[in-house]
């Protein structure tokens, strides 16, 4: 016989969104389902006694007071790691600052003077449908072919025509003629996360502090859902529960939630969606950098290299031997050995001088992030908001970033979650 229980709130993932919406509900009335054995979904630090390793980079960021707050609220000030965005782009055997569209005039003289007359002579008429005409349209010919299109295509594992004009939003840097000109005489690298905060334990610290104050007795871990019946709001898990819910807060992906759903329709919806998958590396090594001593992160547009980014957790830290996350792209759908992959970006921080002959591998740690960035498109984008829409009037609640199928930062999770929270309270 089945076990069935009864909550008024359950949520699915552990994740910061999942943890976010409980902790802000500020009730005990609610449930969390989580299919991993430990809370914080990609957020998570991996415990290793030498090297702080997060799943890729995250940092944190604040632009409203009350988040930020909490932030420091809960993780004691020791323990905080405040620094100045220091990151670059390797082109052509040099390092020029991010982002590229600012900072042509870094370049050899001969791609210097294509990007600022491809810049100057640009279409703007021409159609802006998708990302990459954008990109042409705003930038030219050179800027995008040398930079925005081969490291975007590195990073989406996608031709860019797939991916809406405004697929980055706020996140995206955009610059005009004036701005760039600018640039050349005063440096005006301004972005949304221009100084960031990190954690001397890890990005994960922050949520195990905020998972700490939740009640873990209202967690259920290594459980999976296997279906969802929307009508008489069940949810079943792979150990038999049938758990009966008021409001289902969703944080899984939002393909996923549709094939739980079981709807022939949204079935196949959900698998008209893109994103594209990340294999990173997490590597520490005996001894520092040869070259690469002050840079947070780097990005890679040559695509004679496997990797699009490159980051140092050594250099911010502030700790001595080189630790760092390599970033590999691939489609939703390709298929790779790790282990090739790994001795390929090996060769290729070689290459680039990140390394050399003289240090050793010391230890790894090797992750795929599956789903890792979604391809935001136009139309599939109106068709996700409505059904959101539609989901809602039966109670089913979209949190995150996955599970609202955007692109968005660590704290607009948290903001999400806490007006949804606020939201329910109110239906009480």
């Amino acid at each position: 016989m089945n076990d069935r229980l009864y909550v008024d709130n359950l949520i699915l993932g552990a994740g910061l969104s999942g943890i976010s919406f409980a902790y802000f509900l500020g009730s005990d009335n609610y449930l969390i389902l989580e299919k991993e054995s430990t809370p914080g979904g990609y957020c998570r630090t991996i415990k290793n006694p030498n090297y702080v390793w997060d799943y890729a980079g995250h940092f944190y960021h604040f632009k409203t007071e009350k988040y930020k707050k909490l932030f420091e609220s809960l993780v004691e000030p020791e323990q905080i790691i405040h620094q100045v965005k220091n990151t670059k782009i390797y082109f052509k055997d040099r390092l020029i600052d991010y982002p590229f569209q600012m900072n042509i005039h870094q370049l050899p003289q001969a791609d210097f003077i294509d990007c600022l007359y491809d810049l100057f002579t640009k279409n703007e008429n021409i159609s802006q449908t998708d990302f990459l005409e954008m990109l042409y349209a705003k930038f030219g010919k050179s800027i995008t072919e040398k930079f925005l299109r081969p490291y975007n295509e590195k990073l989406y594992a996608t031709d860019l025509h797939n991916l809406d004009k405004n697929a980055m939003g706020r996140f995206f840097p955009y610059a005009d003629k004036e701005a760039i000109i600018r640039n050349m005489k005063e440096s005006q690298n301004s972005s949304y996360n221009d100084t960031f905060m990190y954690l001397k334990k890890g990005t994960g610290y922050f949520i195990d502090k905020l998972f700490a104050k939740i009640d873990k007795n209202k967690v259920l871990f290594d459980t999976p859902v296997v279906f969802i019946n929307p009508v008489k709001k069940e949810v079943k898990t792979s150990d038999e529960k049938i758990i009966v819910y008021k409001n289902l807060i969703n944080t899984t992906p939002f393909n996923q939630l549709l094939k739980l759903l079981n709807q022939d329709t949204t079935t196949e919806f959900s698998n008209q969606l893109s994103y594209n998958k990340v294999l990173v590396l997490n590597l520490g090594f005996d001894k520092p950098s040869p070259k690469f001593t002050e840079e947070h992160w780097v990005y890679f547009p040559d695509k004679s290299l496997n990797f699009y980014r490159v980051g140092f957790y050594n250099n911010i830290l502030n700790q001595k031997k080189l630790s760092i996350y390599v970033e590999i792209g691939f489609s939703k759908t390709g298929t790779f050995d790790t282990e090739q992959e790994l001795e390929k970006a090996l060769v290729g921080l070689t290459e680039v001088g990140i390394i050399d002959s003289s240090m050793d591998l010391v230890d790894s740690n090797i992750l795929i992030m599956d789903p890792a960035y979604v391809h935001i498109a136009e139309k599939t984008n109106q068709s996700i908001q409505k059904q959101m829409k539609d989901f809602e009037k039966e109670h089913i609640y979209n949190l995150g970033r996955y599970g609202r199928w955007t692109y968005n930062s660590m704290e607009d999770c948290m903001e999400l979650a806490d007006q949804l929270s606020e939201k329910l309270k109110l239906q009480q």
